[in-house]
């Protein structure tokens, strides 16, 4: 892992760029869940946040993946890492009288963020060799979790130090830093096109059914995209940490960004654990996708029903462990199975489905905790989370086991490696 970040500079500073990027993220986004909180006291506000978080991605998704496959992915990332800084500024004005402008500011950073998004993890198989792409893609996984445990953590620091308006600067600042980082990176992210060749005319809703016909074709690849679309189901959860900090433990900006931190330690951590299962092939991966599903839902089900902060705290974080290992094997998956010509609106796609589900789940978690509490909203989702992983592992039976043996066919005995 070390060696890849100290031998690839230009796989170091997407690396960076990321991470700086999503650290800002989290520090606007606890002083954001708790000036509405603070505004408004609503369940279901504090749920939309998140929706605000996730849905312009799936609204922009058409647009950004042919962009990514059409256009210099190094070019969309600068321009979409500097336009997010502006936008970011927006923040301030929810802090003067006008809370519900922490919506507007969200969806317009969410919505940049679904073109930096494709354009990067398109890119990555470009910026490292085949050997080294399970490792980056656990590595580029792994960023949004642990600038979620640090953001969340230090932005909680931050905000009680600084106050918000300081925390929503410094989300801007992040995205300029980014995209000076981005700047300096000279090699290309995509594949070169043979020569004479140009581009054929972006046609959004057209390139966009392509990839997804080039996915039904191709059951892996639509196995892959259906596991993150499961994931996003049980993200419901997610929306509810900063309630039950508030209501359940009576707690802070700082209690918010206790729990936000723990669910960032497990996605720091899980992609980091699973590097191995990588290795053995795409039937490895799927299994651990089913199996990431049913131990996230099992820790969300006790999450609901333990009464103290500190034991959540563990729980959340052990909860993503798998949340994080399901969401890197998923792109490493995506990035291995996947055509150059095709992998960026592959990944808006799957962006665009898993954001959508993650919304729907989101906002019915702030109806139904509404009505009956937060702790036994999350005990609803942890469950269909756990059914999600069964039946997963049931329908892709036949998938992995055909996967399994083409491996087997090629390398009789690879498993023996790792004994």
């Amino acid at each position: 892992m070390w060696s890849l970040l100290r031998s690839n500079g230009a796989f170091r500073r997407l690396f960076i760029a990321q991470l700086v990027s999503y650290a800002g993220d989290w520090f606007a986004t606890v002083a954001a869940l708790g000036l509405l909180l603070d505004a408004t006291g609503s369940d279901l506000l504090a749920s939309v946040f998140w929706v605000a978080q996730t849905l312009p991605t799936f609204i922009m998704g058409p647009i950004a993946g042919p962009m990514a496959d059409r256009f210099d992915r190094r070019r969309i990332m600068i321009l979409v890492s500097f336009l997010q800084a502006a936008v970011a500024l927006t923040f301030l004005l929810a802090g003067h009288g006008m809370p519900w402008f922490v919506f507007v500011a969200q969806g317009g950073v969410t919505a940049l963020g679904a073109f930096f998004g494709p354009a990067a993890q398109a890119g990555v198989a470009n910026l490292v060799t085949e050997e080294e792409l399970p490792t980056a893609a656990a590595l580029m996984g792994s960023t949004w979790g642990a600038m979620l445990a640090v953001g969340a953590a230090l932005g909680a620091a931050f905000t009680v130090a600084f106050g918000r308006d300081a925390a929503f600067l410094a989300d801007a600042a992040s995205f300029v830093i980014a995209g000076l980082l981005i700047i300096s990176i000279r090699e290309s992210l995509q594949a070169e096109r043979a020569s004479g060749t140009v581009a054929p005319r972006m046609r959004p809703i057209h390139d966009s059914v392509e990839a997804l016909r080039h996915a039904r074709k191709h059951p892996t690849i639509l196995a892959l995209l259906g596991s993150h679309v499961g994931f996003g189901f049980g993200a419901g959860v997610v929306g509810l940490l900063a309630v039950l900090a508030t209501s359940k433990f009576h707690g802070t900006d700082a209690a918010t960004g206790l729990l936000l931190a723990g669910r960032g330690v497990g996605v720091l951590i899980g992609p980091l654990l699973v590097r191995r299962l990588a290795k053995r092939g795409i039937h490895g991966v799927l299994l651990a996708c089913g199996f990431a599903a049913i131990w996230y839902g099992t820790m969300y089900l006790f999450v609901s029903i333990v009464p103290w902060l500190l034991v959540v705290f563990v729980l959340v974080a052990l909860a993503h462990f798998g949340g994080g290992a399901q969401w890197s094997l998923t792109t490493y998956g995506l990035n291995l199975t996947t055509p150059d010509e095709l992998r960026g609106r592959i990944f808006a796609a799957d962006a665009a489905f898993v954001t959508l589900a993650m919304s729907i789940s989101l906002v019915f978690a702030g109806i139904v905790s509404g009505i009956i509490g937060p702790s036994a909203t999350i005990g609803i989702i942890a469950v269909i989370s756990m059914t999600w992983g069964l039946v997963f592992l049931v329908l892709t039976r036949t998938i992995r086991a055909d996967a399994e043996a083409e491996v087997n066919a090629i390398a009789p005995t690879p498993i023996i490696e790792d004994l």
